[in-house]
């Protein structure tokens, strides 16, 4: 430990004396790099930076009446906005205006020209909240070698950076609207071919849609009853009709045997005779119907019925009659002939008239009986319908949801679209306009000149040492030691005489001169470089 601390001693000694030996060395290289870094920084041009900040302002109709276009935030649409602001086209007409850089045009390309324009342009981001991403704030600035250019160009920038912005949202809203209307167009021309569809495809199957089934199910009732009626009806006259016909034919035999027929007049004129004409008639009807009918049916137990009642009616008045005359019944044998074909051509006009009434009800017979099985298809096809129709009005009610959703949101962002163009919307707001700087932004001549002075001062160091090194001489008696090996050195005091000392005493005063004349010269310097600024 005490050899360690005499040799630490030792490098002291031997740095403290080389600084002082070699002082000269190092004041003069030092002054000098000072005195040419200020003399550089003397030539530099200042510079002069001014600066703006914009701030975001959220639109003045509050979202849930008017939904903006856009959510993108200003984190995100700031760059996109930038690169068409600092486009190279908007540069160079800045450029071109104000005529900047016009030794550096001489020199370089203007591509190059715009990048270091590019360069004196700095946009920082300003947030307020940082544990969010969104900013609402921020600045633009720009350097330049005259403080008014710096504000003037500074504040194009921020009118560009405003004017870029209310571009952007216009013509993102009016782009957003112009899309919402081809698609709504685009819809809405599907959605009428749907419509076109859906009316075609009922027409095509009216009768057979699922809400007319009630309708159809009532027409069907009713003519069901209708064909029962009908069927009842023809029923009735074929009856009627084979009623007749046996009529005619028991008619035909009487006459045929002789029995005449009573006629109208007749019958009126001869009660027995009429008793007996309605008993015959009876029994032919009765034949006629015990032919179809059991004895149990109402209309062969009511002519039954009638069969009696007209038997004791004719024994009654065989009973009472008196004998006529015979210039009576001779009259009334002549008139019977007539009478008998008056109720015959009677009897053949009922039976066509009836034959008229079979047909006429067979044809309606007919006619309801197809009315019938189309209305059963219909009601049997109903199904098929429903699930087809139900296929069809499920793409109408999906394209028809669709166009309601794409109008609203078409309205909504014309409505954007009106408050963009009116300015409501999100903008941005001159917060700080440009300020006139006073004092130059760069270079910072008093760093860099403390920077000189630092290296002036390690390059007289390193000047010195070597200088130091160079010499072949000793200076201690460890060195002489340490160079020779030799244990004991005996060393003889320098005699200076009277004009030695005065010359060293003079050589120390100019030396106090000369240092304190290198000090007032970098003190001069350093106040020159001062009041340049930076």
């Amino acid at each position: 430990m005490p050899e360690a601390e005499s040799d630490s001693r030792e490098a002291l000694s031997r740095v403290l004396r080389i600084v002082i030996q070699r002082r000269w060395w190092i004041a003069l290289v030092a002054c000098g790099s000072v005195a040419a870094t200020n003399g550089v920084l003397s030539v530099l041009p200042s510079h002069y930076n001014s600066e703006a900040t914009l701030l975001v302002v959220q639109q003045q109709i509050p979202e849930r009446y008017v939904t903006p276009t856009t959510s993108t935030g200003l984190a995100d649409a700031l760059p996109a906005m930038t690169q068409a602001v600092l486009s190279r086209t908007r540069l160079q007409a800045i450029i071109d205006e104000f005529h900047l850089y016009q030794k550096e045009r001489k020199r370089l390309a203007p591509e190059e020209v715009i990048d270091l324009m590019r360069h004196n342009i700095d946009i920082l981001l300003v947030n307020e909240q940082p544990e969010r991403r969104d900013f609402n704030a921020f600045k633009i600035s720009f350097t330049a070698d005259r403080p008014s250019l710096a504000q003037t160009i500074t504040s194009r920038l921020t009118s560009l950076f405003i004017e870029a912005n209310l571009k952007t949202r216009e013509d993102q809203a009016r782009n957003t609207t112009t899309f919402l209307a081809a698609q709504l167009a685009d819809v809405e021309r599907q959605l009428s071919e749907q419509e076109r569809r859906l009316r075609d495809f009922k027409m095509e199957h009216l009768g057979e849609l699922p809400e007319q089934e009630a309708g159809n199910l009532a027409i069907l009732s009713g003519m069901q009853a209708q064909l029962q009626n009908t069927t009842a009806n023809l029923s009735r006259a074929q009856q009627q009709q084979v009623y007749f016909e046996s009529l005619l034919r028991s008619y035909r035999d009487l006459a045929r045997k002789g029995i005449t027929s009573p006629g109208v007049d007749g019958l009126k004129s001869n009660p027995l005779r009429t008793a007996q004409g309605d008993l015959a008639k009876l029994e032919v009807e009765l034949d006629a119907l015990t032919q179809r009918y059991t004895a149990q049916h109402p209309e062969v137990v009511r002519v039954e019925r009638e069969i009696a009642r007209k038997k004791k009616q004719i024994e009654a008045l065989k009973s009472t009659e008196v004998p006529a005359e015979t210039d009576s019944a001779e009259a009334a044998s002549i008139s019977s002939g007539d009478q008998e074909d008056t109720a015959m051509a009677q009897l053949k006009s009922q039976i066509q008239a009836n034959r008229l009434e079979i047909e006429s009800l067979a044809k309606d017979e007919k006619r309801l009986k197809s009315s019938v099985a189309e209305y059963q298809a219909r009601l049997n096809s109903t199904p098929i319908r429903e699930q087809q129709l139900s296929e069809v009005l499920r793409d109408y009610d999906l394209l028809k949801k669709h166009y309601a959703d794409l109008l609203g949101k078409q309205q909504q962002s014309q409505l954007a679209a009106n408050l963009e163009k009116e300015q409501e919307g999100q903008q941005f707001q001159l917060l700080d306009p440009a300020n006139l700087p006073v004092a130059p932004s760069g270079p910072k001549r008093m760093k860099m000149s403390f920077g000189g002075a630092v290296v002036g001062l390690c390059l007289g160091l390193l000047l010195a040492f070597l200088v130091d090194a160079r010499t072949a001489s000793f200076h201690t008696e460890n060195e002489i030691r340490t160079q020779f090996g030799i244990a004991f050195v005996l060393g003889v005091p320098m005699l200076l005489t009277r004009a030695e000392l005065r010359r060293r005493s003079w050589r120390r005063s100019f030396e106090w001169a000369a240092g304190c004349l290198l000090v007032l010269l970098v003190g001069a310097s350093e106040l020159y470089v001062h009041r340049l600024g930076g």
